[in-house]
């Protein structure tokens, strides 16, 4: 193959507790984790994948409350700046959250929280990079691509798992 060249995708639909999640990968990652079907990605031809096998698995983990964090190869894509914004998501503790300021002050410029905000927007792999552990500064559950509602009953199941296993 060429070293341009990219490498064939592949997407699956599975069923979850906040919905059907459209899964796609390459031969050698994660690309998205979309709620819904994205026109953009109907083209993509449904295959068997084992970066997807393992991705349906560890996220029904997560649902049933016996994942914390995801162990993927992801290849999300973004601009430099994204690929930043995304790297802190990673850093925040399962049921806990933060602010978009706080995560612009993590990335070294508290002014930033908009910007960190848009990127969060365009996060490709809502749940596995969790984004929805990012709030407003007042508390409010602000933006989510999945909704406002997803995001609710995401952090909802983080919080009833953590308040278990701290018994």
């Amino acid at each position: 193959m060429p070293l341009n060249a990219v490498p064939d995708l592949v997407r699956r639909t599975v069923d979850s507790p906040v919905g059907p999640l459209v899964l796609v990968a390459s031969a050698t990652g994660l690309r998205a984790v979309d709620f819904g079907i994205d026109p953009r990605r109907e083209s993509i031809p449904v295959g068997p994948s084992a970066i997807l096998d393992e991705t349906e698995r560890q996220l029904a983990e997560y649902f049933d409350g016996e994942r914390l964090d995801f162990d993927l190869p992801l290849e999300p894509e973004g601009t430099p700046f994204q690929l930043s914004v995304w790297q802190v998501l990673h850093t925040i503790p399962y049921g806990e959250t933060i602010s978009y300021g706080e995560q612009a002050r993590r990335l070294g410029d508290a002014k930033k929280a908009r910007a960190v905000g848009g990127a969060n927007g365009r996060n490709p792999l809502p749940i596995v990079v969790p984004c929805h552990r990012v709030i407003g500064a007042s508390g409010a559950l602000t933006g989510f691509g999945g909704g406002v509602p997803i995001k609710e009953s995401l952090l909802r199941l983080e919080r009833e798992v953590v308040s278990c296993v701290s018994r």
